[in-house]
């Protein structure tokens, strides 16, 4: 191969032919190779090129708070198709982002397809087999028997995913999608291209993008904060090695993730003491998250989600039980404690931080021991909706990891709000619904299925909801009522504001009312099995 150039991203931009199908490194903010995608959009707006690009995003390449990643290039004639695990997403009073505009007028092709699963693809490119062959996402919105991970009508008529039967079995298929180029994101290449990653909250996917391309005669262009001399850095530190990589572009002001342009705590580069991480403070969603931490067991390894449950690492820290589980996230963090808000995805005093492919083969596999989720609508089958609002689609980022994850965990915890909008308070151990809510959550059936109830019962899976007024249990006869609220009518504030019947256990039990007080609950977890 020839020498690795180092180019300006303009210089970069000019490589891209039309009608390229390109793969983007990034999660959100975290390694968004920003510059890059800013210098194409640039180009394109200037020449009318490159167009009708294909664009492949494991994770969400951009956010809705400075980092505008696919937004650069979210413009008609420039891009002809985008799948992506996850979008930009935001609140719902902001305008939404180009790639949502083009998405809900059904400029484009978009498809909302498993992070892993994307991963698996550009593995299978890369060793030119024919594409991936999973039960990953079987019932769910992913299942052609659904929506086949099309987001509007333009994709439904441009399927990516079929049912097939192999070796008596059904398995979801999606055929390889090769990609030509490849961009990608370091901390610092030297002169012959080789990629470390020193300063980054999370590696990503960067070397099976780059094999994928590599191996089909392909571009690949890396984005860096920095250029070292040839044979600097240390062998076991280069992730992607320079043999992979054509184009280097220098981009010294990138930022680590949204709003930090470079906190060594994040990069495992110092550990911060456990007493510098904030609490939360003493409310309803904290309530709900201790009473999600009461369902860990001592010594599992975790895999942990945005929302109410992202705040149960430090419950734990409250409770001077920090340790006794493993947490471990989808951008590659395995223990330390994960980070919360324009952080989230990274975590301080990790372990270790692995490959975000290897970490979903991991998941894929269900050899981790639980997972604390979020939900928006629950339904009669105990199915879960994470993943879409019709009405403000931008809100939601779709279901990035979230499908890797559900297909074959051991425990899920879901956690969230039993009605959107209710007036709560706590007061003396119980809750008070002051106001109810105008939007049910559990409701007949969801707006999208982001988790098959059907299917967990099938597999034997233990699924636990856990709300601010009950604690519920998927069981095979139903959605059961196990515990409820101090200070809750049963009638009134549970059953009633569900759409379909709520199954109630006979030993229906109060939850702990110390949840509901300011001080630590004393918490003990369980004995793992």
């Amino acid at each position: 191969m020839a020498r690795t150039k180092v180019l300006t991203a303009s210089e970069a931009a000019h490589l891209i032919p039309d009608g390229a199908v390109v793969t983007v490194s990034s999660s959100s903010g975290l390694g968004c190779p920003d510059a890059v995608l800013a210098a194409i959009g640039a180009r394109f707006d200037a020449e009318g090129h490159p167009r009708n690009l294909t664009t492949l995003h494991p994770i969400a390449a951009g956010d809705m708070w400075g980092v505008k990643g696919i937004d650069h290039i979210a413009k008609p004639g420039c891009l002809r198709k985008v799948l992506a695990g996850s979008y930009p997403s935001g609140p719902s009073s902001a305008a939404p982002p180009a790639i949502w505009e083009m998405i809900s007028g059904d400029t484009i092709p978009a498809y909302n397809v498993p992070s892993g699963i994307l991963f698996d693809l550009h593995r299978e490119a890369a060793a030119k087999r024919p594409g991936v062959l999973t039960k990953v996402g079987m019932d769910t919105f992913v299942d052609p028997m659904r929506e086949g991970c099309a987001m509007n009508a333009k994709a439904a008529a441009e399927p990516i995913v079929s049912r097939v039967n192999f070796a008596g079995e059904d398995w979801l298929f999606f055929p390889s999608i090769v990609p030509q180029v490849a961009i990608i994101r370091a901390t610092t290449a030297d002169e012959r291209g080789n990629l470390s990653y020193e300063h980054e909250g999370g590696i990503l996917g960067p070397l099976d993008q780059a094999l994928s391309v590599r191996n089909n005669g392909g571009l690949v262009i890396a984005q860096v904060k920095r250029l070292a001399a040839a044979g600097t850095l240390r062998p076991h530190d280069v992730v992607v090695p320079g043999v992979l990589v054509d184009v280097i572009v220098v981009a010294p002001d990138q930022l680590q993730t949204t709003n930090t342009p470079y906190e060594p705590a994040i990069s495992g580069e110092i550990f911060r003491p456990i007493a510098s991480f904030e609490m939360p403070k003493f409310d309803v969603g904290k309530a709900i998250a201790r009473r999600v931490a009461m369902e860990l067991r001592d010594g599992d390894a975790v895999n942990i989600g945005f929302g109410i449950s992202a705040n149960v690492p430090r419950i734990l820290i409250e409770e001077g039980r920090h340790g006794a589980v493993t947490w471990v996230i989808e951008q590659g963090a395995i223990g330390g404690v994960p980070l919360l808000d324009f952080q989230f995805g990274c975590a301080s005093n990790a372990e270790a931080i692995v490959q975000s492919p290897h970490q979903f083969t991991y998941f894929q596999g269900g050899g981790f021991d639980m997972s604390l989720l979020s939900f928006l609508q629950i339904d009669r089958s105990g199915s879960v909706n994470v993943s879409k609002l019709g009405l403000r689609p931008h809100v939601t980022a779709g279901a990035g990891g979230f499908v890797d994850i559900t297909a074959r965990a051991k425990r899920i915890v879901f956690s969230g709000y039993f009605t959107a909008g209710a007036g709560l308070e706590i007061a003396d151990g119980s809750l008070r619904i002051a106001r109810e809510g105008k939007v049910r959550k559990l409701v007949n059936e969801v707006e999208q299925v982001s988790f098959s109830g059907r299917r967990a019962v099938a597999q034997g899976q233990e699924i636990v909801y856990v709300t601010e007024r009950c604690v519920l249990r998927l069981e095979p006869e139903g959605v059961t009522v196990v515990e409820i609220a101090p200070g809750v009518d049963l009638q009134r504030d549970v059953l009633a504001q569900s759409e379909f019947p709520l199954r109630v256990a006979g030993n229906l039990k109060l939850m702990p009312a110390v949840l509901f007080r300011p001080e630590p609950i004393g918490l003990e977890l369980r004995r793992a099995a």
